[in-house]
């Protein structure tokens, strides 16, 4: 349920209401947005008395919340949710580009890309430290030595660092990363999602290969509810008849997620392709779209890749393809309204 409240409220009945509500124990969430207040009602609010709340002199209007997936639900935040990692910002109208290899390798391969992509406007290093594979016998990574040369390269460079998380016994290790991905095989490992809720860290949550909006929202709700609001929605492509391509990129998401809620959008064209030629097309397809930013592969030698090498591209394609995407973004950075 959403209780709208009209401009300046009588400070002693919005108290009022509050107080009733909680004792009814019924969690609040508020936004304040430019002309209104929104109380988000989660908990049982089958016995609130609609007409009554409606009555009070300092409501606008009550509606009951159909969706499962309370705190993600723009009915509950029309605002646009915006991240904030010390003066970087992901979301609310700006474009944020991730980028890096699939794996790290070694620190003269990682710290050479950072710098190269930092040098063409990326705002986030992505790497992977723990590497979920298909096969067991394929490249897992290097774990903890995998994280600290991803902390060598953000200290080269000050890029924030973005790195999957496969655990939740594993958040110790991540102590000094900025951003924990959770990618697309562990967007319902719901425990991990639990124990993510009680961090305050920005996290990346790609959608399944077979997830739905809904179950995507729904994964994102874990996190929100457990009291963390940073939460990144990422679209990595899912699993259709089509072969030629290694996933299918679903760009009806932008508009679709940002319909449904408030949180940022990016989108992951490596993964949906699976064939570099083809990364930097979708990304201008992501970016005209409306997404708040990409996360892409970049490796600065693809053919010896020890994961993913056919997706990357060069550091020299990102650095074409990053003034492009700028030029995309500042054409069609509109003001976009969702309802």
């Amino acid at each position: 349920m959403i209780v709208i409240l009209k401009e300046n409220p009588d400070q002693a009945q919005l108290d009022g209401l509050l107080q009733w509500l909680e004792e009814r124990h019924i969690t609040i969430h508020r936004s304040v947005g430019s002309h209104h207040t929104i109380l988000g009602l989660v908990g049982d609010t089958s016995s609130l008395d609609i007409d009554l709340i409606s009555a009070l002199d300092i409501v606008e209007d009550v509606k009951r919340v159909q969706e499962p997936y309370k705190n993600a639900n723009r009915k509950f935040h029309p605002e646009d949710t915006v991240i904030r990692i010390g003066n970087l910002e992901i979301g609310g109208g700006t474009l944020t580009l991730f980028a890096g290899p699939c794996s790290v390798e070694s620190e003269e391969q990682i710290v050479g890309i950072a710098k190269a992509v930092k040098a063409s406007g990326a705002a986030v290093l992505r790497g992977g430290a723990f590497k979920p594979r298909t096969s067991p016998y394929a490249f897992q990574g290097m774990h903890i030595d995998g994280i600290r040369l991803l902390l060598k390269a953000k200290e080269a460079t000050g890029l924030p660092i973005c790195t999957e998380i496969m655990d939740a016994s594993q958040l110790p290790l991540f102590e000094d990363i900025d951003i924990l991905q959770v990618g697309a095989r562990n967007m319902q490992n719901f425990a991990l999602l639990k124990a993510l809720g009680k961090t305050e860290k920005p996290v990346l949550l790609k959608r399944g290969m077979a997830a739905s909006y809904q179950d995507l929202l729904m994964s994102a709700e874990y996190i929100l509810a457990g009291g963390n609001p940073n939460v990144i929605l990422c679209e990595r492509g899912i699993r259709t008849f089509e072969t030629y391509t290694r996933n299918t990129l679903d760009l009806a998401c932008i508009p679709s997620l940002k319909t449904l809620s408030h949180l940022p959008v990016i989108i992951d064209p490596s993964h949906a392709t699976g064939k570099a030629a083809l990364v930097p097309s979708m990304a201008a397809a992501a970016v005209a779209g409306g997404a708040d930013g990409l996360i892409i592969e970049v490796h600065n030698d693809p053919a010896h890749a020890k994961c993913d090498g056919p997706q990357s591209i060069t550091p020299a394609v990102f650095d074409s393809l990053a003034k492009k995407l700028k030029r995309i973004h500042d054409i069609t950075r509109g003001d976009r309204e969702y309802d």
